[in-house]
């Protein structure tokens, strides 16, 4: 066992290596008792916070939803177009992808968890709101699904390493590129 939670937020310090864990293994490989090795807790402490590996993965999806949202929300702000809300996305991918690995799983999280759902709404509106299509309560948006679908699809088959090196080495620019190719941007 590690030394590392000294009688502080054992909820914060669970969440926090199991990130790591994701990051290092992705969430299939998670346990919650090597989660808790990491932390420095006994193996009890896992399940009596969460339950279960789901409750676990529900928690830090709920977390990464809440991010992804700041950074989307402060890519509207700052820009008000589509291209940087969805070169945030990608960005979001990259710097935070253990979150991202498990935010968008839901065979991993308990769906119907309160903070999952309310942090998964806030993250809709911001992307909803960047795309130009309607708030999230709309049935169905085709702006917004294809704007989703841009984002996702390019951050996905980015962090899969399927693009060339160009792509890579300036991500945002490129996917405003690809963006603008397919009509989601314009000049």
């Amino acid at each position: 066992m590690t030394d590392r939670y000294h009688h502080g937020d054992l909820r914060r310090a669970l969440i926090d290596a199991a990130v790591e864990a994701v990051g290092e293994a992705g969430p299939s490989a998670l346990s919650l008792r090597a989660v808790a090795k990491r932390a420095g807790v006994s193996h009890a402490a896992p399940a009596h916070h969460f339950g279960d590996k789901a409750g676990l993965l529900t928690a830090v999806a709920a977390e990464g939803f809440d991010r992804f949202a700041d950074a989307l929300e402060a890519a509207w702000r700052d820009f008000g177009e589509f291209g940087a809300v969805g070169a945030a996305y990608v960005r979001f991918a990259i710097d935070h992808r253990p979150y991202f690995e498990v935010m968008f799983r839901p065979e991993l999280v308990h769906t119907d968890d309160p903070d999952l759902l309310r942090a998964e709404a806030r993250s809709r509106e911001a992307l909803h709101r960047g795309s130009g299509g309607a708030g999230s309560g709309a049935a169905f948006n085709a702006a917004a699904l294809g704007a989703w679908s841009l984002a996702h699809g390019f951050a996905e088959l980015l962090i899969a390493g399927n693009f060339p090196q160009a792509v890579k080495d300036d991500p945002e620019a490129a996917f405003k590129a690809v963006a603008r190719a397919t009509g989601e941007i314009r000049d």
